[in-house]
């Protein structure tokens, strides 16, 4: 497909032609700086933002002020697609993790092209999936497994949806704001994860990380989401190939990937 060189998204990039150009005069590219908050919890969802790269983490954040994230996401998904089932707030807060770049549309524009195209609507579909996924599995690993390996498989999840080797810009404060921890236990759990040198040096900022270390200490929910989540994607995403056809209309043009910062 013409436009999967030019779309970084996954999600976006298995479309067919004729039902991505539903959505491309709409699409904005925006960069996603480190640590920008795309949607707080309880806020309306003003838009939808499918990564091209970079990380981003959706953090449950609690009345006391506690938080813990629930999912990582990067160009294989997005981050507003719970619109698609109707108005409403953004359960999670949804925090850059990793800088990098992002397609944004409305709400509405993207219900627009759903309500056309029955691959934007399995496309849909396989993110819910693949979120669900993840949200099951973080559930039951906070329950059941060691902060040490919690943080191993949380650093593997970020290192799969970036591009800039073994040097994540990770703070202690994020750390700790991942794992639902406080800080000195973070300074612990690396002070470990030094030790054993899955995490060879943390500067201010920065954690370079071992991957072969880190995927033997981390608890084997690491595999078994990557596997469940590539077999929904694998099982799945032909099914977007071979949708019927998009009803194709005219919609009122936009300057297709018009360049914003945010």
């Amino acid at each position: 497909m013409e436009h999967a060189t030019r779309v970084g998204n996954r999600l976006l990039a298995a479309l067919p032609p004729a039902d991505f150009a539903l959505l491309a005069p709409h699409l904005r590219k925006v960069e996603l700086q480190h640590d920008a908050i795309l949607v707080r919890s309880g806020d309306k969802i003003e838009h939808l933002s499918f990564p091209c790269s970079g990380a981003i983490a959706l953090i449950m954040e609690l009345p006391n002020g506690q938080t813990a994230a629930t999912a990582v996401i990067g160009n294989d998904g997005a981050v507003g697609l719970m619109t698609a089932l109707g108005p409403t707030r953004s359960p999670m807060t949804a925090v850059v993790r990793v800088a990098g770049t992002a397609l944004q549309i409305s709400p509405a524009r993207f219900h627009i092209a759903l309500e056309r195209s029955p691959a934007i609507a399995s496309s849909v579909q396989i993110l819910t999936r693949t979120l669900l996924t993840q949200f099951q599995h973080v559930a039951a690993c906070n329950a059941l497994h060691s902060v040490e390996a919690r943080l191993a498989r949380w650093l593997l999840h970020i290192h799969d949806r970036t591009d800039g080797g073994d040097i994540l810009p990770l703070t202690q404060e994020t750390l700790s704001e991942l794992l639902g921890v406080r800080r000195t236990t973070v300074t612990h759990v690396v002070s470990a994860l030094r030790s054993s040198r899955a995490i060879k040096s943390s500067r201010r900022g920065q954690l370079e990380i071992d991957r072969h270390r880190l995927e033997i200490i981390a608890c084997e929910c690491y595999k078994v989401m990557s596997r469940r989540i590539e077999r929904i994607v694998s099982q799945d995403a032909p099914r977007i190939l071979h949708a019927a056809p998009a009803r194709i209309g005219c919609l009122p043009p936009d300057p297709p990937f018009a360049k914003t910062v945010s």
